[in-house]
């Protein structure tokens, strides 16, 4: 199913996803309507600036929350394909407010899959994180129990013919909240802060993350979880990388994080399939679409996939030339 002639709509797309989503559909596809679905009337007055809407360009900016149904329900309307990237994702302010992060990553994301099915929204795909997988911390649990309700509700959209499926990757090189933009203003001070010197971490750019969530809603049939395979760093190699001559400080684990991050677990590779650029985690309830991908091979008993097992790392050179073009 091609992006062009469709009318897509980005839930919290004023973000960092949703801004480098809408420069490559603009650039690459031919869209009839992108709608920006987001709370930020600010960002949204910023985004259009550079995203300007009017006779000759598909763009539209609609103030909403994903917590307000009825919103929703308003703007799906003549809405084919909705990817939702709304969601509150840092780690700290999830545990200090669960009852919000609950509100908006989770009853969120139903409202989203009501109003979708209800809508008859073709496809719906929902971005989540490796931090789903075996969940330490509120986002993580969150963002699980919205992958599940995903999955689950390909099972109800009955005649209205509404798949949805999910794309699971992990940090994004530079985005808010990654370790990145830390590390460089700490350095001004000459020195920066690690946590624990075993960790590692997934990571992809952002154009790459947003390139694979496109090729995920050209291939989706209804309640996969798509997992692409992206490279592994240490955290050390980042702090060397970007600041050789700063004086390291360990800090320890805050609450909630990992050691090592793990995107597809040992009890989820029993049903999942490997492909050239990434596992497919099918649907493990009876009646959805397992047979689609009779192509991919099967996983060994015992696979995990976690950053710290990964059989692709990213060297000094590689992450300098990653931090150049990001």
């Amino acid at each position: 199913m091609s992006l062009d002639d469709k009318t897509i709509l980005v839930t919290g797309g004023t973000g960092s996803f949703g801004k480098k989503f809408v420069e490559l559909v603009l650039r690459d596809r031919r869209p009839k309507k992108l709608i920006i679905f987001s709370r930020d009337e600010l960002k949204q007055h910023e985004m259009r600036r550079q995203f300007p809407e009017g006779a000759d360009s598909p763009m539209r900016y609609f103030i909403g929350d994903v917590r307000d149904r009825e919103r929703l329900y308003r703007a799906f309307n003549g809405v084919d394909i909705v990817v939702h990237a709304a969601a509150l994702k840092q780690v700290p302010a999830c545990e200090y407010n669960p009852f919000e992060a609950v509100q908006t990553n989770i009853i969120g994301a139903r409202n989203v899959i009501d109003a979708a099915i209800d809508r008859g929204v073709q496809k719906v795909i929902g971005i989540s994180s490796d931090k789903a997988v075996n969940p330490v911390n509120l986002y993580g649990a969150t963002k699980l129990c919205a992958e599940k309700m995903f999955v689950r509700a390909n099972s109800y959209a009955g005649e209205q013919g509404c798949l949805l499926s999910c794309s699971r990757y992990g940090n994004v090189l530079g985005s808010r909240g990654s370790v990145i933009p830390v590390f460089l203003e700490q350095r001004k001070n000459g020195g920066i802060t690690v946590t624990d010197p075993r960790m590692t971490r997934f990571w992809l750019t952002l154009e790459n993350g947003v390139k694979f969530v496109i090729r995920c809603i050209d291939l989706m049939q209804g309640g996969e979880i798509f997992v692409p395979k992206i490279p592994s760093m240490k955290i050390m190699d980042i702090a060397k990388a970007l600041a050789p001559q700063s004086q390291l400080k360990f800090v320890g684990i805050r609450p909630g994080e990992k050691i090592h991050e793990v995107l597809v677990s040992e009890d989820e590779a029993r049903h999942t399939v490997e492909l050239e650029h990434m596992y497919v985690v099918k649907p493990f309830h009876n009646g959805l679409g397992t047979e689609n991908w009779l192509a991919g091979q099967p996983l060994p008993d015992g696979f995990r996939y976690t950053s710290d097992t990964n059989k692709d790392w990213l060297t000094e050179n590689e992450l300098q030339a990653l931090f150049e073009c990001a």
